[in-house]
């Protein structure tokens, strides 16, 4: 076996351009696949860990017939004395936070210029409520006892023309089914960085949510963050009760995960796509190198040298290409992934509905998927050897000896 690779070698090294630019095809290619894969990789991470931090948690508890899609404020759909139930859970060692919050629907309207928002109460001094504090970048954060001030995103406050100190119209849905109005004070403009969140969230205190919409001592959900995002399936079973629903942060990022679904089934089809493409400069090569040691072949067979011996020689160049190519192709597409992990690649507002992706993207590398793409790489790079080198294998001595005429 080491007779064969020592043969292997000093045969790329006949042709050495030929043997670079083979070696440079496959290494783009699993770079490429290896950089797109860290960059949806870190697509997804970064979209969950944000839905996680802003709007869903890791679990909620809601009253049994209640409907996000709907943002009921029936009583019978919310919690009654949601303190005392976040209090309780709270007291869980797993727990991190568990705050009530209410959502409303309303209408955000300055001069004539009107927009639709979710207004989601919150209790500002809750950990939970932390991300919201730290993004504030103009005016004040919220107090418990503000019940003239909210907080507003940046991109809805562009697009308002407002900033802290302005006064806005809030037209707010009611239990009752009507609709109150009245006006607010923006106390601060926050940014998280996710457009599409800050363009259609703004914040009040839960007192003042309750007062609002009618709705008081109640509230939509308890948010519950965890110390360990693994116990979040066993903390559902535990909170389970008749008078609630208890539902994880993968039911509430439902899209979320049928995106990532269709994304992961998409970057395999593109590796084969790619690496079905590298593998003809591959096959090139071989044949090529077939060829050109047609009266080598002829002379190795004729002095006893076995096709299968032959057929195993040429598939150790193949593997040899293949071990340069996947090496120089990991460490580009690392070196790609690492500085987009640590700078971020800059994407604007993609508008996805039911997605929270910020304006940046970090590409997120594991060894799962290095490892992966190199197994898949080699397998197609030894696939594509086969034929060259049963071409060699099959050659009849004397015709080859006689250069193949």
């Amino acid at each position: 076996m080491v007779q064969l690779y020592k043969m292997a070698w000093r045969d790329l090294g006949r042709n050495r351009r030929r043997t670079f630019f083979s070696i440079l095809a496959l290494a783009v290619g699993v770079g490429l696949l290896l950089f797109m894969a860290s960059f949806i990789a870190g697509e997804y991470r970064g979209a969950l860990l944000t839905a996680i931090k802003l709007d869903t948690g890791h679990l909620q508890v809601r009253a049994a017939s209640y409907n996000q899609d709907k943002t009921s404020l029936d009583f019978q759909d919310l919690i009654e004395n949601p303190d005392a139930l976040a209090a309780q859970i709270a007291a869980h060692p797993e727990v991190l936070a568990a705050t009530p919050r209410l959502y409303v629907t309303g209408i955000v309207a300055v001069g004539d210029t009107s927009t639709g928002v979710r207004i989601i109460g919150i209790d500002p001094a809750s950990p939970a409520s932390a991300p919201f504090r730290d993004s504030t970048v103009a005016g004040s954060y919220l107090t418990a006892d503000d019940r003239s001030g909210l907080l507003m995103g940046k991109t809805l406050a562009d697009k308002l023309g407002v900033g802290p100190a302005a006064t806005i119209n809030l037209l707010v849905n009611t239990s009752n089914g009507s609709v109150d109005q009245q006006a607010f004070v923006v106390r601060g403009v926050y940014n998280t960085g996710v457009p599409g969140y800050d363009e259609s969230t703004v914040f009040m205190p839960l007192a003042k949510a309750q007062a609002i919409a009618q709705a008081e001592n109640h509230a939509s959900a308890i948010f519950i963050l965890l110390k360990n995002q693994d116990l979040t399936n066993a903390m559902a079973a535990a909170l389970q009760t008749p008078a609630y629903q208890v539902v994880t942060y993968v039911q509430l990022n439902d899209l979320l995960f049928q995106v990532e679904q269709f994304a992961t089934s998409y970057i395999y089809l593109l590796y084969l796509i790619v690496l079905a493409i590298t593998a003809t400069v591959i096959i090139n090569t071989l044949i090529m190198s077939v060829f050109e040691r047609t009266r080598e072949i002829g002379i190795l067979s004729a002095i006893g040298m076995r096709g299968s011996r032959i057929m195993a020689m040429f598939l150790a160049e193949s593997s040899l290409l293949a071990a340069g190519g996947i090496a120089l192709g990991l460490a580009l597409g690392a070196l790609a992934a690492l500085y987009t992990g640590a700078y971020g690649f800059p994407i604007g507002n993609m508008g996805i509905t039911g997605v929270l992706i910020g304006e940046r993207i970090y590409a997120y590398l594991t060894v799962g998927d290095a490892v992966q793409l190199a197994v898949v790489a080699l397998i197609v790079t030894l696939l594509a050897a086969v034929y060259p080198a049963l071409l060699a294998a099959n050659m009849e001595p004397v015709q080859a000896l006689h250069g193949g005429n």
